[in-house]
């Protein structure tokens, strides 16, 4: 070991060891606010456009809708809309009608919903209604149609 060496361990300049930023994830923030005209539109367009990361902005003022891609953080992104328009704004809270088990069970139907979608929950009482009792699971498969021999009535 030489004497730069030495001399380099002691006086370390780096800044602390080598700490890597951690790059942000591409994604997609789904963001519902209320837009009543084009200005609203434009107003909530703009107020996310200029962030560091963002990618597309795309706003749906039919559904109350701003979808946002890119690098960014969904809770930056969320508080800068509110910030910038002073509007309301709250993550999307719906999610496709045809992803749900159940669409139609109590606090997942929501009459203000878009159409072709519900609201998102994760109540273990609504999450319970999609697993199906052995019972239940037997009388469905008696008169099933991929199954001929299953009943013997018809």
């Amino acid at each position: 070991m030489g004497a730069l060496d030495h001399l380099s361990h002691m006086f370390d300049c780096s800044g602390g060891g080598s700490k890597l930023k951690k790059r942000k994830q591409f994604q997609t923030v789904e963001i519902k606010v209320r837009i009543d005209c084009e200005g609203c539109e434009r107003k909530v367009k703009r107020s996310v456009q200029g962030m560091k990361g963002v990618r597309t902005v795309e706003v749906d003022p039919k559904q109350n809708k701003l979808t946002v891609v890119g690098y960014v953080d969904p809770a930056k992104v969320l508080s800068r809309v509110a910030y910038q328009t002073g509007k309301k704004a709250e993550p999307w809270p719906y999610v496709a009608y045809d992803k749900v088990d159940h669409p139609y069970a109590q606090g997942v139907y929501d009459k203000k919903a878009p159409p072709g979608y519900v609201r998102k929950s994760d109540d273990p009482q609504v999450q319970s209604l999609a697993r199906a009792t052995s019972t239940e699971v037997r009388y469905t498969t008696a008169f099933s149609d991929d199954n001929p021999d299953a009943c013997v009535i018809m």
